[in-house]
């Protein structure tokens, strides 16, 4: 008795991961055993680079607070510790936006947490 492939979902398979990698160099886009390696590859990537990401903003974040904050006379551990201090809750990315686009609001906050100091 032959033996039954069913060709028309292997084939839909490969079509569908051959078209994610459109676009992309040499065999890369059209070699079916490269392009699957090269798209696996792409989703491990995706997958680490969505937690990079995060420590990377938070890193930027920190920068953007220290750099007003020295501004003010204070060091981003100094402003962050008062901040505890007075019981400030506000985030690194809200500050980090305050301290960019609107300063005179950032100030009144660190001239809050200097109060309770």
């Amino acid at each position: 008795m032959p033996r039954s492939v069913n060709h028309v979902a292997s084939r839909a398979k490969r079509k569908r991961i051959l078209k994610l990698t459109r676009g992309y160099f040499g065999a890369r886009k059209n070699v079916w055993t490269i392009a699957k390696n090269t798209w696996e590859k792409g989703l491990q990537y995706a997958y680490r680079d969505r937690k990079t990401k995060k420590r990377n903003f938070r890193a930027l974040w920190i920068q953007r607070i220290n750099a007003a904050a020295r501004l003010d006379g204070l060091s981003y551990s100094q402003l962050m510790g008062a901040l505890h201090k007075a019981d400030i809750e506000i985030n690194r990315k809200v500050l980090a936006d305050l301290a960019l686009h609107n300063h005179e609001a950032f100030q009144a906050i660190v001239k809050q947490a200097k109060a309770a100091k």
